[in-house]
This record gives C-alpha cells, structure tokens and sequence, in this order.
C-alpha cells in the first residue's frame, strides 16, 4: 500500500473522538482500511481516488463492498469465546 502522507483528522463515529486519516487506514479486519473510511472522508478530499490509487483492486473491491458485521453476531462471537477461555 502506498504511503498515508495526509495528516487529516476528524471524529471517528465508532470511537467517539478524534482520529487521523492513517489510523482509518489500518483499523480494519488484518491492518486494513476501516469499513466506513469513505463513509468518514468522502467530504473532506477525494478518499476514493485515493484508495484506489493506494490499494490492490481485490482490496478496493472488497472495501466498496464491505458492511459492518450485525451487533448481534459480534456479541455472539465475544460469547463463545469467552465460554472457550473459561473451558480452557
């Protein structure tokens, strides 16, 4: 991946608080871009042409395609494993 040199910031809606652009970049599932990253920046500079100057194509397919897993399969998921650490 390219190197992140914009040095924006903005509130994260899933933190509560201020993040900047490079942290949006690896936060996501195995150190990759965050699902909602267009989401957050598309108003503030052309995040998409970035991306996908930036990324594989699988890789910028698969970020335009991405949705947040449902609450109730992350609970679920935080479930078992807490019983599988406890069992252990």
């Amino acid at each position: 991946m390219g190197k992140t040199n914009i040095k924006l910031e903005r509130r994260c809606p899933r933190l509560g608080g201020p993040v900047p652009f490079k942290y949006c970049m690896l936060t996501g599932e195995d150190k990759q871009p965050c699902f909602k990253v267009i989401d957050c920046w598309w108003e503030t500079f052309d995040v998409v042409r970035y991306l996908k100057d930036n990324l594989p194509e699988d890789q910028f397919n698969r970020l335009l395609d991405a949705r947040p897993r449902p609450k109730i399969a992350s609970l679920v998921e935080l479930i078992e494993k807490a019983k599988n650490q406890k069992n252990e």
